[in-house]
């Protein structure tokens, strides 16, 4: 028995206290960053493939497609290419980003960091924020790398340097939007890590506000630049037509011209942006347009957007009016950047305006950063706004309209109620020409609106109890009793053998709800209610809303015994 018990297979041995269980939630969030970097390149791949089969003449084979599939994938997160194959030999950076591309592979990650973080069943293991956004970024990283290392055997290359901070900062942004959004975009505390003072700082409501009006003014302003772009489209249509018939005669080619076209769409809106806050656009080395004027361009490769420059020479009264555009925004950001114009100030509602024309000057900076790059060397070295003239634009442009059109709006919001021009009891109210007279509008005063729920508390008595307090004593309920027994009051009313009796009887019916009609119930919401235990009558102040005539009270009543 010894023997067989010795010879038999052993059990496995206790799992050690130091070693971690492999979570298969990590596991499934990395292969999802893997997952959607896959699907990015593999829609692009797709699309390339579509294409080379479509063209009469291709240049090269699969090999080549697949290689430049690799390029597009990392040019989306904006990482710089370089082309070696030139007429010139010199090899000639491509760093212009189409900022349509960027949406796939922000979109996929997007996608990925919420499918992470959800659980599907209850029991399900649900990871931190952080563990999620570190497991997606190690499956995306990783796709990422190998990415990079094919494509630089291919015609367009990427620059390592360039490709080793743009596409994690493409992830970490697209994830981390991913995980807020799954947690349900919370707006809790800063991370404790952060100064006590900026924590502080940045819960004041006007923050938001400034945030809110700062977009609000971007927008406007990026919209002010489609509407540039089509106006431009719309005037050289002769041109813009002949440049796309010129480049092909396929119709493969044409479709990608469009799809190239329609990929640098937001990118024109940016650079009509620009046109209209002033600074403008480089088309080279030292070429500049602006609604000033434009004093032509080098050779510009042939492209339907391009052939949409303004004409060369000096500005005309049409290119001036590009400047309704920051006008609008400016307007736009006064506006959104007074929301509680009856709870703050003056001076807060102008700093509130002034962040906003921060943020909106920010948020110009980076998306004509983004949506600028080199196409080639030499003239074509410098192509597209320059970020920080645009972003300085529109921080003037915004915060000299935003600030006094915010302090108007306040003035306007927090005027004095005007009413019709009524004689009071004492003859003292006095119109003017116009037959009105000011109202004081303490209605919407700070502070009074507890005054008016303290005297509406107070006046309703056991309808709105004090929260704070003990609970009102229930009113006197009648009680109808069963049995040959005398009349009964009712309880509580201090008649002794009435109980007694009604408890002789055996079971005792409840009555109905009493309700009391008060025809004529006068509210007036008079701050002087509030003072407790005034001695004698005072001056009477006036209302503070008009009296709530006739009202229906309903008594409370215990709910029945179980």
């Amino acid at each position: 028995m010894t023997q067989v018990t010795e010879r038999g297979t052993p059990l496995s041995a206790a799992p050690r206290a130091g070693v971690r269980r492999r979570s298969p939630a990590a596991a499934a969030c990395v292969v999802g960053g893997a997952v959607a970097a896959g699907l990015g390149l593999g829609f692009l791949a797709v699309l390339v493939i579509v294409l080379w089969i479509s063209s009469p003449y291709p240049d090269s084979g699969p090999g080549g497609a697949l290689h430049l599939a690799a390029g597009l994938w990392l040019l989306a997160h904006g990482t710089e290419l370089v082309r070696y194959d030139t007429l010139s030999g010199l090899p000639a950076p491509v760093g212009m980003t189409p900022l349509l591309l960027v949406a796939l592979p922000v979109l996929l990650m997007r996608r990925a960091a919420r499918l992470g973080s959800a659980a599907e069943e209850d029991d399900e293991e649900v990871l931190p924020a952080g563990a999620v956004l570190s497991a997606v970024l190690c499956g995306y990283l990783a796709v990422g790398a190998l990415v990079t290392v094919y494509a630089a055997g291919g015609p367009m290359s990427a620059d390592p340097i360039s490709a080793a901070w743009h596409i994690p900062l493409v992830a970490v942004l697209a994830a981390a939007g991913g995980v807020w959004g799954a947690r349900g975009r919370p707006l809790g505390p800063l991370p404790s890590w952060l100064p006590g003072g900026v924590r502080k700082a940045a819960a004041r409501p006007r923050y938001a506000l400034a945030l809110r009006a700062g977009a609000g003014g971007a927008l406007v302003l990026l919209g002010g630049g489609a509407l540039v772009v089509g106006a431009s489209l719309a005037w050289h249509g002769a041109e813009v037509q002949a440049s796309f018939l010129s480049l092909t005669g396929v119709w493969s080619g044409r479709f990608a011209v469009l799809l190239l076209a329609l990929a640098l769409i937001p990118n024109a809106m940016v650079w009509g942006a620009a046109y209209a806050l002033g600074p403008g656009f480089a088309l080279g080395a030292g070429v500049t347009a602006t609604p000033l004027g434009f004093p032509g361009a080098p050779a510009l490769p042939r492209f339907p957007l391009l052939a949409a420059l303004p004409a060369e020479g000096p500005g005309t009264p049409l290119t001036w009016a590009a400047a309704g555009v920051p006008v609008v925004a400016g307007l736009a950001v006064g506006w959104f950047a007074v929301r509680r114009a009856r709870e703050v100030s003056y001076g807060e509602t102008a700093l509130t305006a002034a962040l906003g024309a921060v943020v909106c000057g920010l948020a110009m900076a980076g998306l004509s950063a983004a949506s600028a790059g080199p196409l080639g060397s030499r003239r074509l070295s410098e192509f597209g706004p320059v970020w920080w003239t645009t972003g300085v634009a529109a921080f003037a442009w915004t915060a000299v309209l935003a600030v006094p059109v915010a302090v108007a709006v306040h003035a306007w919001r927090t005027r004095p109620a005007i009413g019709p021009a009524v004689g009071g009891a004492d003859g003292d109210a006095e119109a003017d020409g116009d037959g009105v007279v000011g109202v004081d509008d303490r209605w919407h005063d700070s502070g009074v609106r507890e005054i008016r729920w303290a005297a509406l508390r107070k006046a309703a008595g056991a309808l709105v109890p004090d929260m704070a307090g003990s609970p009102p004593e229930p009113p006197a309920v009648p009680v109808v009793a069963v049995g040959p027994v005398g009349p009964v009051g009712p309880v509580g009313a201090g008649a002794g053998a009435g109980a007694g009796a009604g408890a002789g009887a055996g079971a005792v019916v409840r009555g109905r709800r009493a309700v009391t009609v008060v025809s004529a119930l006068d509210l007036d919401l008079d701050p002087g209610l509030l003072a407790a235990g005034a001695a004698g009558p005072g001056p009477v102040s006036a209302p503070l809303a008009p009296p709530v005539v006739g009202a229906r009270v309903l008594a409370r009543r215990k709910p029945p015994p179980e």
